[in-house]
């Protein structure tokens, strides 16, 4: 029933469920995950998976984001690098490049920075920066909740 030798073979997997940064809550650091990922809080870091991001009408990131897909809802400020569909949608915000295979965007969403698209633009996208969090810049995100 146990097999010993599992644990040298092991394989990674995505559980099938979503990590859910619910809204009032912030974080301070870099996510990094296989499964996808809602933002409804706050998150200053870099956020990366190899599945979709999904960030609510309340979420914000100040950081870098590296998904296979995702949906924009809030505000993300910081170089998005989506490999498939980028869907930026309803009073959505980003601040910062687009890097994406596909691109969707809602006549109300807005975006500042320069696009990118299709998928020689994204193989060729810059890496993510790891994003140096200030003090103001933690004041300001607790000041916004």
């Amino acid at each position: 029933m146990f097999n010993s030798k599992s644990s040298s073979s092991e394989k990674e997997y995505s559980t099938g469920m979503a990590t859910i940064v619910a809204s009032g809550t912030e974080i301070n650091g870099n996510i990094n995950s296989k499964g996808d990922i809602r933002v409804d809080g706050t998150l200053v870091g870099n956020l990366t998976t190899s599945s979709k991001v999904l960030v609510g009408p309340l979420g914000k990131i100040t950081g870098d984001v590296i998904a296979q897909q995702a949906d924009v809802l809030g505000t993300v400020t910081g170089t998005m690098k989506v490999t498939e569909l980028l869907y930026i949608k309803g009073n959505s915000q980003i601040n910062g490049n687009i890097y994406a295979g596909q691109l969707q965007v809602d006549a109300t969403a807005s975006f500042n920075g320069e696009c990118h698209m299709g998928a020689d633009a994204v193989l060729k996208a810059p890496l993510a920066s790891v994003v140096d969090i200030t003090k103001d810049q933690l004041n300001a995100a607790a000041n916004d909740q």
